[in-house]
């Protein structure tokens, strides 16, 4: 019998990283700009946060209660940051593996001074698992995950029934998931698993209008000029 502490469901709460699966992601290194570098090095031991194989203490990373949004893949991190700073009420804790993109966030924290989000330079599946308590979310955001497109790599994709259920069991009754796409074949395939998802309801009869809170970025700007479509999908927990 395991001795490692369990959720509700009986299933072991910290994940083991060695244990063989498929990633959602390529790592890649990428080059940092000086900007980026410096706030590596100035704003890093502040705002980033260690990954560890234990629950995170929210109350005492923010020095607040207040309702915390998980964000998955922020990329270089302006979205991120435009939601945190219409949103200072709520603490947000950014996940995302690559060093450029971190920087890149980091740089925006310091520009714009604020105080209610965190970094975790991680593996999200891990992140998730080991250092999320079960319902301590209000809210997940999953924006623009790579859609993996060629179909002998749809199983890198990261909204899967697997993922979805362990997102689910850390968001709080009545929180939310929001996941966006401009892949059409990918968001029908998000409805699909979302929808079959017992504890998550949809909050729109199919995909949803953009909520406000989610800036329209120039890329996606861009996108709809082309022709391009982009789907929002906003399911809340039971």
């Amino acid at each position: 019998m395991s001795d490692l502490p369990e959720n509700a469901d009986g299933k072991p709460l910290f994940y083991d990283p060695t244990e063989r699966r498929i990633r959602s992601f390529v790592t890649r290194a990428g080059r940092l700009s000086t900007g980026q570098a410096r706030a590596l090095e100035e704003f890093g031991p502040q705002f980033c946060l260690p990954y560890k194989k234990a629950l995170l203490d929210v109350e005492m990373v923010f020095g607040r209660t207040a309702p915390t949004i998980l964000e998955i893949g922020f990329g270089m991190g302006d979205t991120t940051a435009t939601i945190a700073a219409g949103m200072p009420e709520k603490n947000f804790i950014g996940v995302e593996v690559h060093t450029p993109g971190v920087g890149s966030l980091l740089k925006l924290i310091g520009e714009q001074g604020l105080q209610n989000l965190r970094i975790v330079q991680h593996d999200a599946v891990e992140v998730v698992t080991n250092m999320i308590a079960p319902a301590a979310l209000a809210g997940v955001h999953v924006f623009f995950p790579d859609p993996w497109h060629k179909a002998r790599h749809n199983k890198r994709r990261l909204i899967q029934p697997p993922f979805v259920d362990l997102l689910a069991s850390r968001i709080a009754p009545g929180g939310y998931l929001h996941c966006a796409t401009d892949w059409q074949e990918y968001a029908e395939q998000m409805l699909d698993v979302l929808s079959a998802e017992p504890s998550l309801q949809n909050t729109a009869g199919n995909y949803a209008e953009r909520p406000a809170y989610r800036p329209n970025t120039k890329f996606e700007k861009r996108g709809i000029k082309l022709g391009h479509g982009v789907w929002d999908l906003v399911f809340v927990k039971r």
